[in-house]
């Protein structure tokens, strides 16, 4: 596991029923096609994909630590203010003989 990147949750906006938070990325960087788990009180919550990332309107693959931008979880939708957004990417390495 390889860890890109932690944005925290500054605002919680709906968007057609769809939970987005509005983040700021703290460190590294968030990866629209990595994995994600969002962590609340040091407990993990939940695990699974980003559905979509977006720097003002823009879809964007990726932002980098400073900057902000929008975040929805694919199938999740009880984001809190505060909470961290964990971006990581599952590396498999061969074994050696």
């Amino acid at each position: 596991e390889k860890q890109n990147g932690k944005a925290e949750v500054r605002v919680i906006f709906k968007v057609k029923g769809t939970a987005v938070a509005g983040c700021y990325v703290t460190s590294g960087k968030i990866v629209r096609s990595a994995k994600a788990r969002l962590v609340r009180d040091g407990a993990m919550v939940w695990d699974g994909k980003i559905s979509s990332l977006k720097r003002f309107k823009d879809d964007a693959r990726e932002v980098v630590e400073g900057f902000e931008c929008g975040i929805s979880l694919e199938g999740y939708n009880e984001l809190k203010e505060k909470d961290v957004i964990e971006c990581y990417e599952v590396e498999e390495i061969k074994q050696k003989l």
